[in-house]
């Protein structure tokens, strides 16, 4: 759908023109307003750089311009995109799939803001109880004082007292002399009235008064319900008893009973803290818990890494340090000797003990030392080197014991809303959390003071479960969220602060969603729309891209080849057209990736028992070897938590990998030995220099540099291989150090990056680009995609052989030369694949490959290429594990393993292990409820 856009009016449109960044090629567009819109493509066609460096960088940069030189020096600075105009912006919120946060402090609940509106919300209406008796903790008012008078019948004779309070160094003599030049009268002692004056007289009678409970008589009254006056005068009583009381007042109900109150915050004899605001802040001194500062945890010893395998008993050496000879003499052998003493149960497994089986196996008693006094003892040695080192092997980040892991001081548990204190919401998953604040049962009152709070907080719950999150809870690490869950975590929070009239920019926000999720993420962006807000997502999940108002489609293919708009309307419009595109292809049924017509018998299994790491219920999993497994469930339904947390470290230690810390599980069986090694192949970069590059990473560079330095003139000129690498001084630019680009700082504006004047952005000396292969020299070469260097280099087996793999798995439009850290996740991980499809790395025996969502920022048709590529490693011996939600990955595997059924406490369970034909027989799965949709 082709308009002429500059008869288009920018208050309804975001109008394009010329846009050149990256890969685009002198690119118009006209994005209507207030609608959905879905930017698609193949990888690498220019999405991003039309989303995100055009669009999201224009608002950007247009918003800071619009600021005071002086608010302009503290903000980001902002590169103009290669644009000939941009018109109708709005202020831009880009919702990228990056985690900002590296502090250890964040949470969901401060993310999101829910635990602020907390905070306020136990300040404002929380109950303190008391620890003692249970009580509710209560400052008594004036008012509350009077009500209680008031509530008694009319004619009704009482007295308002006030407790002599002893202060300073004074004598009960001297206090009353100053009570009586206050102008009070009369005292009670043990219900007789006592007048003061005839006391000062009588020296031996004060004597007999001192110890007892004395009361200054303040007035004397009668219940009178209708007489305003006297119930200003009981008023004007009571405060001045709750101040010569010190913020004790007595009220003598005459003849039927004693009542006693308070101004001050107290209750049992123990002082409490007046809720506040930053009395629930673990990030304040006041409310942070002393001992671990509001991090939850503490250096110790842990009982973890203590007893690492908790089904073995204590006689079959659950304890590791006492496992040695010496430790078994001195420390294992009193207990195993004497436990029948104290019917200690030696040979059950740790993990059945009673909780006070292992408080007496820690804390010891006086038949044996308990491990507590052993770790002491160890400390006492740590002079010896020896002793250093096995503390260390021992301690670990474990829960705080003063505050269990809350972050916050001890009181702030005694206050409660309801049965609650704020450390059980924030330890509730997110889905429990909707269901309690539904039916939060408040005091008409209550409701009045907490209405807008509770308006908030519902609405960012909500928000939150809506796109598939119920299963966090408030007190997660934001640090422990992928990519996918922190910025569906923002745009939770940008649905639930209601901003109108902005563009939102979302970048891939299906990834890490199970089909399931991905239709409450629709309702959402349909939400943020309805607001009044321009939605634009870069996407390529099939059912976002039917729900949008409008496609955009840039293509045709990856790279050089891409940077055009193909399409842009609806998905009725290509059919009626006759329009065509890898996207639309796949869309109407054209293309399609095809059912495997037999699923691949597994070699042997590997079957690990007893996991319960997080949220996993004492599962026992079989992975078979020699296929394809692939791992789905629904979101936080506990994947990551098994392979990552568990199955991949246990295996990576026996490979010799002691880097990542392996969760709960009892045991690893099975044909282990059928495999060398194992891999896991994630979306980290795969370098933050930029000068690493695809040629540098698999080591082709050095075939291309040794072609280079056996030509005639570099061989006549003395040239070695290092004289073409920009990362040695022989052959780089001297002036940029072979960055081809120098920055140039300006103060209140962007750095601006200038290309290099010496080297004209070529990287290197100008003699070094006399030097030609093919007519090309060193830097022409780098600017070369993948797919064109195999073309450039058909007759170099070595180089083909390096570069092929890159192709395949759908990175052809990627540069030679494009530096490592301008890559996406998914781009850096197919890099690290194509590393290992490469002939030259190939192994001798079998290894097992885990891929964590590697179709993420894949189109349809590059998902074609990477299935390709990882049959080829199964074709080549090894084994590949996969966790992924694409259905077209899921219908593709030969074994599925399936978590659930749903996600944080209700997941953790293998909802079916089998082949796809069998799991889409199942009726309550909520994986192949949606995989059936792909066999019909």
């Amino acid at each position: 759908m082709q308009v002429n856009i500059n008869q288009l009016d920018p208050r309804h449109h975001i109008i394009i023109k010329g846009a050149r960044v990256n890969n685009l090629k002198s690119l118009d567009v006209a994005i209507p307003r207030n609608q959905l819109i879905v930017i698609t493509g193949l990888s690498g066609s220019g999405k991003s750089s039309l989303a995100f460096d055009t669009l999201f960088a224009e608002g950007q940069r247009m918003y800071v311009e619009s600021l005071s030189s002086y608010a302009r020096q503290f903000l980001g600075r902002m590169e103009k995109p290669a644009v000939e105009y941009i018109k109708g912006v709005s202020p831009a919120i880009a919702v990228e799939q990056k985690s900002n946060t590296k502090n250890p402090r964040a949470t969901v609940g401060t993310s999101t803001e829910i635990y602020d509106y907390l905070k306020l919300l136990f300040a404002r209406i929380g109950v303190t109880y008391s620890p003692k008796s249970g009580e509710v903790v209560k400052k008594d008012s004036v008012t509350d004082v009077v009500n209680y008078i008031q509530s008694h019948e009319e004619g009704q004779k009482l007295l308002i007292m006030a407790p002599v309070q002893m202060t300073g160094d004074r004598s009960l003599e001297e206090e009353l002399k100053l009570i009586f030049q206050k102008g009070f009268t009369r005292l009670l002692v043990d219900g007789e009235t006592l007048f003061i004056e005839e006391l000062l007289s009588d020296v031996a009678a004060i004597k007999a008064l001192v110890g007892q409970d004395i009361y200054i008589l303040v007035d004397r009254n009668v219940v009178k319900k209708d007489d305003e006056d006297n119930q200003f005068r009981i008023a004007d009583s009571v405060q001045t008893a709750f101040y010569e009381g010190h913020g004790t007042c007595v009220i003598n109900i005459l003849k039927k009973e004693v009542r006693e109150f308070s101004d001050r915050f107290e209750l049992d004899g123990i002082r409490f803290e007046e809720p506040s605001v930053q009395f629930f802040s673990f990030n304040n001194p006041y409310g942070a818990c002393k001992r671990c500062g509001g991090f939850g945890t503490v250096l110790d010893i842990d009982e973890d890494l203590v007893i690492p395998n908790k089904s073995l008993s204590v006689y079959d050496n659950a304890i590791v340090p006492w496992a040695t000879e010496k430790m078994r003499q001195e420390w294992f052998q009193p207990l195993i000797s004497s436990s029948y003493k104290f019917d200690f149960p030696i040979h059950r497994p740790y993990r059945e003990l009673s909780a006070e089986d292992k408080r007496l196996l820690w804390e010891g008693n006086d038949h044996f030392l308990g491990l507590n006094a052993f770790f002491e003892h160890i400390a006492s040695q740590s002079h010896k080197i020896q002793y250093r080192v096995m503390l260390s092997r021992y301690r670990g980040k474990v829960m705080c014991p003063d505050c269990r892991g809350t972050r916050l001081r001890k009181d702030a548990g005694y206050v409660k809303i309801g049965d609650y204190n704020i450390s059980d919401l924030v330890l509730m998953s997110l889905e429990d959390l909707r269901v309690l604040f539904q039916n939060l049962a408040l005091t008409p009152n209550e409701q009045t003071i907490a209405r807008r709070v509770l308006v908030e907080i519902n609405n960012r719950i909500k928000y939150l479960n809506e796109v598939g999150l119920g299963y966090l809870t408030l007190n997660r690490l934001t640090s422990t969220l992928s990519g996918g869950e922190y910025q569906r975590i923002k745009l939770a929070t940008a649905l639930g602060s209601a901003l109108v009239g902005s563009m939102y920019i979302l970048d891939e926000p299906s990834i890490g969603l199970h089909p399931r999720d991905t239709h409450r993420l629709i309702g959402v962006l349909k939400d943020l729309k309805a607001l009044g807000n321009t939605v634009i997502v870069v996407e390529h999940e099939e059912d976002i891209m039917r729900e949008a108002d409008q496609i955009i489609d840039i293509g045709p293919e990856a790279g050089t080849g891409g940077g055009e708009l193909v399409f842009q309307g609806t998905l009725e419009a290509p059919v009626k057209n006759g329009q065509s595109s890898h996207t639309l292809n796949y869309l109407n049924g054209t293309d399609v990736i095809a059912i495997p017509k037999i699923r691949r018998p597994a070699s042997s299994f590997l079957t690990l028992t007893g996991a319960e790491e997080h949220n996993l219920k004492n599962i026992d999993v079989r992975f078979p070897l020699g296929v394809m497994t692939v791992v789905t469930g629904v979101s936080g339904s506990g994947k990551s938590t098994l392979i990552k947390d568990i199955l991949y470290p246990v295996l990576a230690k026996i490979y010799g990998d002691y880097s990542s810390a392996k969760g709960k599980y009892q045991s690893l069986e099975g044909d282990i030995n059928a495999l060398v090694g194992v891999e896991f192949i994630d979306q980290n970069p795969i370098g933050k220099s930029s000068r690493s590059n695809p040629v540098t990473y698999t080591k082709s560079y050095d075939a291309i540099r040794n072609l280079f330095s056996n030509t005639p003139l570099a061989k006549k000129r003395g040239y070695k291989p290092a004289h073409f690498s920009f990362n040695v001084d022989k052959g780089r630019c001297e002036v940029c150090e072979g960055e081809g680009k120098v920055k140039i700082e300006m103060q209140f504006m962007a750095d601006v990056y200038l290309t290099c004047e010496s080297c004209k952005g070529k990287r290197f000396k100008k003699e070094i680009l006399e030097v030609k292969y093919n007519d090309k020299d060193i830097a022409e070469v780098l600017d070369l995609t993948i797919d064109e260097s195999l073309e450039f280099f058909k007759e170099q087996p070595k180089i083909i052989q390096a570069l092929t793999p890159l192709q395949e798995v759908g990175l052809g439009y990627v540069g030679l030369g494009q530096s490592s850290n301008t890559l996406s996740g998914g781009e850096a991980q197919r890099l690290k694949l194509a590393s290992f499809l490469d002939k030259r790395n190939s192994r001798k025996g079998s290894t097992l490959f885990i891929f964590d969502e590697p179709t993420t920022g894949l189109h349809f048709h590059d998902i074609k290429k990477l299935l390709k590529a990882l049959n080829a490693l199964v074709e080549q011996g090894h084994s590949v594990l996969v966790i992924e939600h694409n259905l077209e990955v899921i219908k593709s595997a030969d074994w599925i393993i399936d978590l659930g059924p749903d996600g944080g406490d209700k997941g953790g369970q293998i909802c079916f292990e089998g082949i796809p034909e069998d799991l889409i027989k199942l009726e309550d799965n909520h994986t192949a409820r949606f995989l059936k949709e792909k066999f019909k």
